[in-house]
């Protein structure tokens, strides 16, 4: 991963992280430049920081345990389902 890539993906674990928010693999995709399948890989490890990404249709992080899930992870119901907040919120 380039290191642009890599640095916007972090910006965007952070704000998840932050805000305790979830978005969609699609919108990290659109983001990033990449194949919606791809940001599992991108993401890395199963671990409580990025879980946030969740599938749009289960509005869940795709097979994680609950173990791996973040703690706060339903502590809202709102999924961010537009880059334009990213792009907006982040400058990116």
């Amino acid at each position: 991963m380039s290191e642009d890539r890599a640095a916007t993906l972090q910006r965007i674990i952070d704000y998840l992280n932050e805000t305790k928010t979830r978005t969609t693999y699609g919108v990290i995709a659109e983001l990033l430049g990449v194949n919606p399948r791809q940001v599992g890989q991108l993401l890395g490890d199963k671990r409580p920081e990025a879980s946030w990404v969740v599938n749009g249709k289960t509005r869940e992080p795709t097979d994680y345990s609950d173990a791996e899930k973040h703690a706060d992870l339903y502590m809202t119901e709102r999924i961010i389902e537009s880059a334009e907040v990213f792009r907006r919120n982040l400058g990116i």
